[in-house]
């Protein structure tokens, strides 16, 4: 049988599935939720990490439990693998993942409190607007070379502030159409100095640091070179790293293999060298599904739970070798969203058929989408009601995020009510048809492979035909997906979802401004200057500017809560449901030290295997 032929009958058998449990009670749903509480309030971190020198060199001393040497932990990602190793290049969260692995920055987050803490800097200082860095002496790159100052200053000046790779980084960064500036003030001390107070500024120093006697022939070459420096295709012995593992062997479509950087500048209160354990694994997975059958299979030591899977996970979890903890909701969003752009490309020719540009373009059309979209449904169906439905831009756990905005039940009435204003109809067999008589028929991209998307697809599909509408739910390759959001344009709807900080905004800025590089339901193409614009998309950018810029929390929620507000009124994004995040490790791996900030493996140089290697 034919690959597109199974996927097709996959999706029809879900959709009947799924429309048959529309109404479905789920009286586990409760159950489940009081088996899988929120472990993250029982954590007993262990005290701050502190700098010891030791010959004169400035060590990160771990306060974690001495550990024992050796093993490995073998982790997945879903997809194809990794686009690239270079970080700076990075447009999609495994590269990200991946990358970061091998590269610290300045700073790093606090997994108790989100507060900036220091990384590869031995401590910092805020005079006004001045940050002072103070490097650690004697720190080292992977090939015994010292980290100092020049290489700071290279990765932000000649790298980021240059616009080589990919400029979200820069972008984030503008203020009155100024960056920052970064110098050198000796061997060991940087300083970067923004043009007015810039709240958002001490948490992008986390950004990674580049060995510059690496990186700089590279970016000598061009940024057309650089694009394609450190790509999955260069040999892992020419990496240089700071983290606490460099990359020893890319199999594509299979497995990245990391080994331990033997000069990682943490220790423990031994002051032996970490990481403990001597290689990280990433297998690449192609969807959801067959990451559950590894795990059970004991080919992964670590797995996030999809809602349909954790009842049964929790139910053998007493007699296994896992411990299962719940994290709290996403950090990120997922949601619908619709190509509202209304501009040419060179050949003359609209990105967006015309006839669906109106209809995207229309305020009521959208209103009248989201109010058909059945979150609660989707939470009970897809997340086994491990979840929550999500109608704003900031996460259920920002601390930014804009309360008074309340939610509200599906209503077709209401639908139907909007798109009367814009002049649709239903025609006598229901189809709806616009003022002109078109049929309302669109497409449905998503990501192939990850199974809650397509699921939700299939769902959000039958909520807009129970309108009338004619979709096309089309699961497509994520590069493809990618490609089409930000090069071709040559999409109608589509379900994504972002990653996100619940302690800062900002991150988002190159999704919310107009010209951002992730804008992506009215994206501009390069040296598209003369872009048209909503009144609400210039408003965004005004709040957005304002927020970064001001220096009290007060001050920065009312307008973070504002550009909430006009999301929310104006949908360009229609948000889904906010899944709760459970994560299953294997019971030998200790120091595990779960936070609803960070993570399960953000301290991987402490993790070790109880036992030695395995």
């Amino acid at each position: 049988m034919k690959k597109w032929v199974y996927v097709v009958l996959v999706l029809v058998f879900c959709a009947l599935f799924l429309k048959a449990c529309v109404h479905r009670d789920y009286p586990e749903v409760e159950q489940i939720k009081s088996t899988v509480q929120n472990d993250v309030q029982y954590v007993h971190f262990p005290p701050s990490q502190k700098t010891v020198t030791i010959d004169d060199v400035e060590y990160l001393q771990s306060q974690a439990p001495v550990g024992k040497f050796g093993g490995e932990l073998k982790a997945s990602t879903i997809g194809e693998g990794p686009k690239t190793f270079n970080p700076f290049n990075s447009k999609d969260n495994i590269s990200s993942l991946l990358s970061e692995v091998m590269y610290d920055g300045l700073l790093s987050t606090d997994a108790e409190t989100g507060e900036p803490i220091p990384k590869l800097a031995k401590s910092f200082e805020i005079i006004g607007n001045d940050y002072i860095i103070h490097l650690r002496k004697g720190a080292k790159w992977s090939d015994g070379k010292e980290i100092t100052a020049d290489d700071v200053v290279f990765t932000w000046q000649n790298i980021i502030f240059d616009g080589f790779g990919n400029t979200s980084t820069r972008d984030s960064l503008v203020i009155d159409g100024k960056l920052p500036s970064v110098e050198k003030i000796d061997k060991y001390t940087v300083k970067f100095s923004t043009i007015k107070p810039f709240a958002p500024f001490i948490r992008m120093l986390s950004t990674p640091i580049a060995p510059k006697h690496i990186f700089a022939p590279a970016v000598k070459k061009g940024k057309d070179y650089f694009y394609t420096f450190l790509s999955t295709n260069t040999d892992p012995k020419t990496f240089v790293t700071s983290g606490a593992f460099k990359l020893k062997e890319y199999v594509p479509a299979q497995r990245v293999v990391f080994e331990r950087n033997p000069n990682y500048y943490i220790i423990n209160t031994n002051n032996e060298k970490l990481p403990y354990l001597d290689r990280l694994v990433y297998y690449i997975v192609g969807d959801l599904n067959n990451e559950v059958l590894k795990f059970e299979g004991g080919e992964l030591d670590v797995i996030n739970l999809q809602g349909a899977n954790v009842a049964r996970f929790k139910e053998r979890e007493a007699h296994s070798d896992y411990k299962i903890y719940n994290l709290g909701p996403n950090t990120g969003t997922m949601f619908v969203t619709m190509n509202l752009n209304d501009r040419k490309n060179k050949d003359g020719k609209y990105y967006v058929d015309p006839i669906k540009q109106k209809w995207f373009r229309d305020v009521n059309f959208r209103l009248a989408c989201d109010y058909a979209i059945d979150r609660k449904n989707m939470v009970l169906n897809i997340a086994n009601g491990l979840g929550e439905p999500l109608y704003t831009a900031e996460s259920l756990n920002s601390i930014f995020l804009n309360k008074k905005l309340q939610p509200y039940p599906r209503s077709l009435e209401k639908s139907k009510e909007y798109l009367k204003k814009s002049g649709f109809y239903w025609d006598k067999k229901g189809h709806l048809r616009d003022k002109s008589g078109n049929h309302v028929e669109f497409n449905l991209f998503t990501n192939a492979g990850n199974t809650e998307r397509e699921a939700i697809g299939v769902m959000v599909k039958q909520d807009l035909e129970d309108l009338g509408m004619k979709v096309n739910f089309k699961p497509i390759e994520f590069n493809t997906l990618v490609n089409k959001l930000v090069n071709t344009l040559d999409w109608d709807m589509v379900i994504m979802g972002l990653t996100g900080s619940p302690l800062e905004p900002n991150g988002g800025k190159n999704v919310w401004m107009s010209d951002g590089t992730l804008h992506m339901f009215n994206q501009r193409l390069e040296g598209d200057e003369n872009s048209s614009r909503f009144d609400w998309e210039k408003e965004i950018d005004d709040v957005y500017v304002k927020g970064a810029l001001a220096t009290s929390f007060e001050e920065r929620k009312k307008y973070y809560d504002e550009y909430q507000r006009i999301a929310y009124e104006q949908k360009p994004f229609i948000y889904i449901y906010s899944p709760i995040i459970i994560t299953a490790i294997r019971t030998k791996f200790k120091n595990i030290f779960p936070s609803g900030l960070t993570g399960i493996t953000y301290n991987i140089e402490e993790i070790y295997i109880d036992g030695g290697d395995e």
